[in-house]
């Protein structure tokens, strides 16, 4: 198994995790809440889970894995600058911009 999947499974499992967590644990919608984004949460986890999917599915279909990368690291950007805007500590902030650049890093490798 090459980097390339290897990063794509570590993103999608990631998010599938996230995903997960949001409906298993309250400490998600608080965070969405904090933000104050909560009418947007379902909306954010949903593009997770198909960014997620779309991952996988990318392993076979190169413009879903193209598709899935760059719209996961544009979620991560707009998480990042959330964050900035409340003043979260980089320790905080380090999950957003590990998985924006981890997903940029797919983009760039799928349109190689």
């Amino acid at each position: 198994m090459n980097i390339n999947k290897i990063c794509i499974l570590v993103s999608s499992l990631s998010f599938f995790a996230y995903v997960a967590t949001y409906f298993t644990s309250s400490h998600m919608k608080d965070e969405f809440k904090r933000f104050g984004l909560e009418n947007l949460a379902l909306l954010t986890i949903i593009l997770e889970f198909m960014g997620a999917t779309g991952l996988m599915v990318g392993l076979i279909f190169k413009p879903v894995l193209t598709a899935s990368s760059l719209g996961l690291a544009l979620l991560m950007l707009v998480a990042l600058i959330i964050r900035l805007k409340l003043k979260d500590s980089i320790w905080i902030s380090s999950p957003s911009i590990f998985y924006m650049c981890l997903n940029i890093y797919i983009f760039w490798e799928s349109i190689k």
